[in-house]
């Protein structure tokens, strides 16, 4: 009894930093209330020691000569950039109503019209780079709801928001897990569309190339896209230098071929992007750590 109130009163202090920011600037307008939590974020990673050594750990595998003050100077960047993003998954119904900043390109959006028009379901891969949501956003806008892949949160108050957040930019909302990819082939096979962020470890994963380094990689999604005979399409949200606009990016499907080789040139294509731009991807994931062993 006391284990289950002692977790009970932790995670409401763990909420509390997170409500603050939120509150601090309701009244106030999106762009200036999702700088504040992006600068608060920055701020943590640029000061609190546990944040900062977490991400050194993971920067100077990729980055191993990188100066401690350019180290610096990335966590903060990265820290503003997941902070507004944050804020706009919290706030997805004002977030998909700002069309107006999202610059859309590529070949795939006309792929996902015929996919659509044919009753044909689709898989989107992404990661935690820029603002993925934005693609979730301007397909439903399109009328071509999408249904969005998350991890379960342990905090209750964490896990609330989030699905809140998920539903509104569009339903259904599926966690990982059997009973998630259960409901997602369900959803797919009545032709429905599912985003999923493929830069996540798994325990059943497979040991793969990401950004120069093996790591553990889920081959789930090409395997169902195969299956199923539906796209496997990259696509992105890269946010302009701290701002709101965003390009969204849908680009050609990779080429049915088999899973290893299809996620191989998801993880290749999500490198390159990171390279280009190292502060839009949230480098706190932990994303070469084994957990087989």
């Amino acid at each position: 009894m006391l284990t289950r109130t002692a977790k009970y009163i932790w995670q409401h202090l763990r909420y509390i930093p997170l409500w603050s920011a939120l509150t601090y600037s309701k009244w106030r307008g999106f762009d200036t209330r999702a700088r504040s939590l992006g600068n608060v974020f920055g701020w943590t990673m640029r000061w609190i020691p546990i944040a900062r050594r977490r991400f050194d750990r993971e920067v100077l595998r990729i980055y191993p000569d990188m100066p401690r003050a350019d180290r610096l100077n990335l966590s903060r960047k990265m820290g503003q950039n997941m902070g507004r993003t944050l804020f706009e998954i919290l706030h997805n119904t004002e977030f998909q109503a700002r069309q107006d900043r999202f610059h859309i390109s590529g070949p795939g959006l006309a792929v996902l019209e015929k996919a659509k028009a044919d009753g044909k379901g689709a898989i989107l891969v992404s990661g935690h780079f820029g603002q993925w949501e934005a693609v979730r956003a301007v397909l439903k806008h399109r009328g071509m709801e999408t249904a969005g892949v998350y991890r379960r949160q342990s905090n209750r108050h964490y896990q609330r928001l989030l699905v809140r957040g998920i539903e509104q930019g569009g339903k259904p909302a599926l966690t990982t897990g059997s009973n998630g990819t259960k409901a997602m082939v369900r959803h797919l096979r009545a032709g429905g569309f599912v985003a999923i962020l493929l830069d996540e470890k798994t325990v059943d994963g497979e040991m793969m190339p990401f950004l120069g380094s093996d790591a553990l990689t889920s081959v789930a999604a090409a395997r169902l896209a195969l299956k199923y005979d539906v796209p496997f399409m990259p696509v992105f949200g890269t946010r302009h230098n701290d701002s709101s606009d965003i390009d969204v990016e849908f680009e050609a499907p990779i080429a049915p071929t088999d899973p290893r080789t299809m996620t191989q040139t998801f993880n290749d294509n999500l490198s390159a992007r990171i390279l280009e731009k190292p502060d839009q991807w949230y480098w706190l994931l932990r994303r070469w750590k084994d957990m087989r062993r």
